[in-house]
């Protein structure tokens, strides 16, 4: 009986450490310090941020550990699987799942395109709204809006 006990307190252990280390972000950049007076990460350069499977690079960046905050600076992407942003700058909130990108917006996936000035992306509801000087390239019709709400899961223009 002990034995038992024994393996699956070991088992239970190694998939919470597994776990664990799966969510446990890459963070690269040039040039990079930690400071203590905000408590954020101060990264500079061919920034690289990857959780889980989503990515962000930036030209600079900041990251807070503590709430799982990310502000992007200057030629940022945001990509996970097909789903491709670029912007001009980000702002990610982990704890709620959601991104806004501003300045220069370009979205990209197969038989799709869209430029906006801006972009609020929920990775829980798989919803995108894309604002100000919207233009939709989708299947080789082109059309333009002041905001339009895309849902990536189903592919489609709500």
């Amino acid at each position: 009986m002990k034995t038992k006990i024994l393996t699956f307190t070991l088992l239970i252990c190694l998939v919470f450490t597994a776990t664990a280390m799966a969510a446990k972000p890459i963070i690269k950049a040039d040039q990079q310090y930690f400071d203590i007076n905000t408590g954020l990460y101060m990264l500079n350069g061919n920034v690289y941020i990857e959780i889980k499977n989503r990515i962000i690079t930036a030209g600079q960046a900041k990251v807070s550990m503590s709430s799982l905050e990310v502000w992007g600076f200057g030629g940022i992407t945001v990509t996970q699987d097909d789903i491709y942003f670029t912007g001009d700058n980000v702002y990610v909130h982990g704890p709620s799942d959601r991104a806004t990108i501003e300045g220069n917006i370009n979205f990209s996936r197969t038989n799709i395109k869209i430029a906006a000035d801006r972009v609020d992306y929920n990775w829980r509801d798989k919803n995108a709204v894309f604002s100000g000087n919207v233009q939709v390239l989708q299947n080789n019709n082109y059309f333009t809006a002041d905001s339009i709400k895309y849902n990536i899961e189903t592919n489609t223009i709500l």
